[in-house]
């Protein structure tokens, strides 16, 4: 039987924290010990996860999000691994510009231990702060960047052999990067980084493409906003190029099979229908969704805060007001814990609703119509809703953009090259056809 911990998508974030914790010899043996001990064990293929996220001061009502369990079920996980007998005092207080909007219904914070980490350089503690604070960069933008960023200095140490032999990669000790050792970076250093990331961890194009963002943004703070150098060396740097990638979706007889893959005899059908419905006709984000507030549904408008703190309205039409309406009746009569009662969508542990548990439902109800669980995700259904809008609705490409709440019109244009009946269309409309 396969374990439900063997099924866990961790989020971008998630993802970088585990790669990016070093663990002592002493802990390392620990874990070692642990897998020994508990190898039999249901939760056993997140075993090295969980001690990982422990070891960053999660809590246990974090972890229960994360592996969509009960609080008690972790804290007998965390019982049996032993770890609750040296639980180190929390240093996550818990605040970012996500909270500072939404209070306790922001999907996912950035802690203040995160970017005051003593193990990073102190340029490197400034540039996340700044990022954080006066430019309010989203989380996993300021989580993606400290990652990138430590790798780029990782890489300097061991490209310049200033680290011990035999040092693993990730226990690269980065406290003695001064600034004089930042203004010692080269143009060609970024370089050898990139044919490092490229040719030694596989990166693609877009994630080289993100690093380049990250060393471009870095020295460029340190240059116009600190001062602390004398030349930009990455002022000349070019991003990769990317190609281009046709979203996902599905087509107008798949949507409606995922709509009628819903029984009334499903646990929670009301709730499950009107997130499906939200999805294949607003376009929402996973994110937005889950942070969905009762009081800011006014008439046939939705006020969601999206990408980048951004708040946009989204224009419901009767399919979503019906879906909602029959929702309510039935969360109405739910009981829901206070804190959370201006929540729309609520889980079966009495609160707001979160990510994971949306992707299963979503996966679920993927499986029952017969669809690949593997290709389609909440996203595939924001892509969907929106190429269905373009094909079928005839919305322009402006409208859609507004719709999406996309800052460039570039990202919305990957939806004009997925009509191909129109295509078909062209080509039969040559007058040399008919010969």
């Amino acid at each position: 039987m396969i374990s439900k911990y063997e099924l866990i998508t961790y989020t971008r974030e998630q993802k970088q924290i585990l790669d990016n914790t070093v663990l002592s010899a002493e802990e390392k043996q620990e874990l070692k010990n642990l897998k020994n001990i508990l190898k039999d064990k249901f939760f056993f293929p997140a075993i090295e996860a969980i001690y990982k996220f422990y070891k960053n001061n999660y809590s246990t009502a974090e972890l229960a999000e994360i592996y969509g369990v009960g609080v008690r079920q972790i804290q007998r996980i965390i019982s049996e691994m032993g770890l609750n007998k040296e639980r180190p005092k929390p240093q996550r207080p818990i605040w970012s510009k996500d909270t500072a909007l939404q209070g306790s219904n922001a999907p996912q914070s950035i802690s203040k231990a995160f970017i005051n980490d003593t193990l990073i350089p102190s340029r490197l503690q400034e540039f996340l702060s700044y990022l954080n604070v006066i430019r309010g960069k989203s989380i996993n933008t300021v989580v993606g960047y400290k990652f990138d960023l430590v790798m780029f200095f990782r890489f300097l140490k061991l490209y310049r052999d200033l680290t011990p032999s035999g040092t693993l990669f990730e226990e690269i000790k980065l406290l003695d990067i001064d600034d004089d050792f930042i203004r010692s970076i080269k143009l060609t250093d970024i370089y050898a980084f990139l044919s490092y990331v490229e040719n030694q961890r596989n990166n693609s194009s877009y994630a080289r493409a993100r690093k380049v963002a990250a060393i471009r943004a870095f020295f460029r703070y340190l240059y116009t906003k600190t001062k602390v150098l004398y030349e930009n060396p990455a002022s000349d740097l070019e991003t990769p190029k990317i190609s281009k990638r046709n979203p996902v979706y599905l087509t107008l007889e798949e949507s409606k099979e995922l709509i009628n893959s819903i029984d009334e005899s499903d646990k929670h059908p009301k709730r499950d229908f009107c997130i499906i419905t939200l999805f294949l006709n607003c376009g929402l984000r996973l994110s937005e969704l889950c942070s969905i507030n009762i009081s800011k549904i006014k008439e046939d408008t939705l006020t969601v805060i999206g990408k980048g703190n951004k708040e946009r309205t989204i224009y419901l039409n009767r399919a979503c007001l019906k879906a909602i309406s029959e929702y309510l009746r039935e969360r109405n009569a739910m009981e829901i814990l206070e804190e959370y009662k201006d929540a729309l969508i609520i889980s079966e542990r009495k609160c707001r609703i979160n990510k994971r548990t949306v992707e299963l439902i979503v996966k679920k109800y993927i499986g029952v119509a017969g669809l690949d669980k593997s290709k389609y995700t909440p996203h595939k259904l924001r892509h969907t809703a929106a190429t269905l809008m373009y094909k079928h609705g005839n919305v322009d490409i402006r409208s859609l953009q507004k719709i999406l709440g996309h800052e460039s019109i570039s990202t919305t244009q990957i939806y004009t090259h997925v009509d191909d009946d129109k295509l078909r269309e062209a080509v039969s409309a040559n007058p040399l056809n008919d010969l």
